[in-house]
């Protein structure tokens, strides 16, 4: 991770659209409750998901390069770290990602190097709901 605790809120005010990879259709599961409470907070989100699903009203991707590049800018995360690596492997071939956002229980560090070493600005371990309760 290299954004420090204090950048946190500045990265969320300055990120309103976000890219949720992994957006669940079930809404008992975190990469559902997340994006939805991060809307009901003004965020405007998208989703990837391997499989079309309309649940909670989110426009779903299929992939990474399928997501319009504004929402690009800020994706969170919600895979296994094991699958972080394929993750970066992706970012780093769509382009246009400023911010790597792991959630809460998901890190790698090589991979987490990786996207550092391409300029993004990466924050792993983190729950985006923890930290918007935190800071607003």
């Amino acid at each position: 991770m290299n954004v420090a605790d204090s950048e946190i809120k500045a990265l969320m005010e300055k990120y309103k659209k976000i890219a949720v990879y992994g957006l669940s259709p079930d809404e008992s599961k975190s990469s559902h409750e997340v994006p939805s409470y991060m809307r009901n907070q003004g965020w405007d989100l998208v989703g990837t998901y391997p499989k079309p699903h309309a649940e909670g009203g989110f426009t779903i991707y299929p992939t990474l390069a399928e997501v319009p590049p504004e929402y690009r800018k800020f994706v969170d995360v919600f895979r296994s770290s094991d699958k972080i690596p394929d993750v970066v492997d992706e970012v780093l071939r769509v382009g246009g990602v400023e911010v790597l956002w792991l959630q809460l229980g998901i890190s790698h560090p090589e991979a987490e190097a990786r996207a550092e070493r391409a300029g993004i600005k990466v924050v792993s371990n983190r729950c985006l709901v923890i930290e918007h309760r935190r800071w607003f």
